[in-house]
Order: C-alpha cells, then structure tokens, then sequence
C-alpha cells in the first residue's frame, strides 16, 4: 500500500539499533544509510521504513509490520525487548480484530507502538 514511511527519530543511534535489532526477526534489513539517515526494508520488497537524524520529532505512531508466522511474532517480541523496548501486549491472538490475529506490541525509544502481526492460522 505504501512506498516508504519517514519519521525522525530524538535519538538515532538508540533508534537505528532498536529497530535493526527488532525487526530482524521479521527478515527487515539495512538497505542503505547515509547523511540523511537509514533505509530498513525486507530484501526484494517494495516499501520501507526510514529513520532520519535531525528532523523533529515526530509524535508517537503506530507501526505494525507483518509477519510470516506466529513464530515470527514470538522472535520480534524477545529481539524488541532485548534491544530496549517496553511490552505493550505479550505475543497471543487478538480475536477482537479477527479469529487469526497473532499479534505483539512494543514501545520503541520515541514512543512509538511498535506491532509485528501474523494472520494466518496457527498450528
């Protein structure tokens, strides 16, 4: 649906590591990194995540980034929390969204609800 999401970030050290570190699970990577910032996106995919050094701020958002399996989720969740997050929701299904939402949350070092997602059923 989208290309690619900008934000900036209050401390880009903290949070270039953080979601290097948490999203690796879900098979996201560095695609690239310069003076404006870094580019983190699956290898073959199409849209991206960028975090920018220097801009503003930008008030908490709510990221959810999908995920393959449940076990994915599962791995994010320990990867986010290792690398500084705070629980915002144990991995477990959500039924108030649908039957097969498998789902866990983190905040990430600005605030932001960090969410990866598995949609399919479970085994």
């Amino acid at each position: 649906m989208f290309d690619h999401v900008v934000f900036g970030v209050s401390d880009y050290a903290a949070a270039r590591d953080f979601f290097i570190a948490a999203l690796a699970p879900l098979g996201v990577a560095v695609v690239s990194e310069g003076a404006l910032g870094v580019e983190l996106c699956r290898p073959g995919a199409v849209s991206s995540l960028c975090l920018r050094k220097g801009g503003e701020r930008t008030p908490p958002l709510h990221l959810a980034f999908t995920a393959a399996s449940r076990a994915e989720v599962d791995a994010f969740h320990r990867a986010a929390l290792a690398a500084g997050g705070t629980n915002h929701g144990a991995p477990g299904l959500r039924p108030q969204y649908h039957a097969h939402y498998y789902a866990a949350f983190v905040i990430g070092p600005d605030g932001h609800n960090i969410e990866a997602v598995c949609h399919t059923p479970g085994a």
